[in-house]
């Protein structure tokens, strides 16, 4: 029988452990992927667990555990022991984040199971030629602005690096400045994310870009390969001066990735209309659905 105890604080040291067991099992969702969970960990702590060769992962925030499907080779038995543990010990909602797939399959051998579409959690996932092309009616307005900065401003890109970290570093803190993060939890949680990812950048293999206006950094995108097809952008910033610059780090980090990777997974929206607008604006080619099940639908 599974117990929360069973399960290990995740750390910087065992990206090793998730990288050897994503060769065999690749994440398709940016929750999963490694970068995200150790970078978040100020904000909801993770733990994990390696059993029968799946990879099983657990949440706690405040009070509240939530468990993830094994990743890995499906387990009926496996499932079952985590359901039991989602109903004595997890939240109201302790099943989460179940990509389409794995719904499919649980939809076959635990037919009684309930699952509610987890909308704000959707990945955007787009062709990388798209946005790095810019095709069409469909991008018009995007090209329009994007004209328009270029047009404004002449600019360089660099890829980040050992050489110029310090100045990404340098830039973040302005960026931090200028959106005020500390004023609101999740941007401060943001702040914490990003400032870890960046100062364990090459311990975590990331790739970034940099867009340089006279001389200083304005801009940032940092990425990596998510599964064969896929790079996910974890994030963007751009400096709030210079109208366009965010389209511009877009395409630029598209242009880059275009040849290796057909796609882009550029993360969720979480809810927040703005960000939603922005994404769908960006036309994705598919999203990455992901469901949760509630305690009381926990039937099988």
């Amino acid at each position: 029988m599974l117990s929360i105890e069973d399960f290990h604080p995740v750390k910087l040291e065992d990206k090793k452990i998730f990288d050897q067991h994503y060769k065999k099992f690749p994440p398709l969702h940016s929750d999963n992927v490694f970068t995200t969970i150790v970078s978040w960990k100020d904000y909801i702590k993770y733990f994990y667990l390696l059993i029968d060769k799946n990879l099983i992962i657990m949440t706690k925030k405040g009070e509240d555990y939530r468990f993830r499907p094994p990743i890995g080779k499906y387990n009926k038995e496996l499932f079952k022991q985590v359901f039991e543990l989602a109903i004595r010990e997890g939240s109201n909602d302790p099943f989460g984040v179940i990509g389409t797939e794995t719904k499919n399959w649980l939809v076959t051998n635990f037919p009684k199971l309930k699952f509610i579409p987890h909308r704000d959690y959707f990945d955007y996932v787009y062709l990388s030629s798209n946005l790095a092309t810019l095709p069409g009616r469909d991008y018009a307005k995007i090209r329009n602005r994007l004209n328009k900065f270029t047009k404004n401003h002449a600019f360089i890109t660099e890829k980040i690096n050992s050489k110029n970290m310090g100045e990404v570093k340098s830039f973040l803190k302005r960026w931090c400045l200028w959106k005020d993060c500390d004023s609101d939890p999740l941007l401060e949680s943001e702040k914490k994310a990003i400032l870890f990812s960046i100062a364990k950048f090459f311990e975590l293999k990331l790739s970034g870009l940099a867009i340089k206006i006279n001389g200083k950094i304005e801009a940032i995108s940092v990425f990596e390969p998510m599964n064969q097809d896929t790079v996910v952008v974890h994030y963007e910033k751009g400096s709030p001066y210079f109208d366009g610059i965010y389209k511009a780090i877009n395409k630029e980090t598209a242009c880059l990735i275009q040849d290796k990777y057909k796609f882009i997974n550029r993360e969720q929206d979480m809810g927040i209309p703005g960000l939603r607008k922005a994404k769908m604006s960006y036309r994705p080619n598919h999203m990455i659905k992901v469901f949760h099940v509630n305690k009381e639908d926990i039937v099988f």
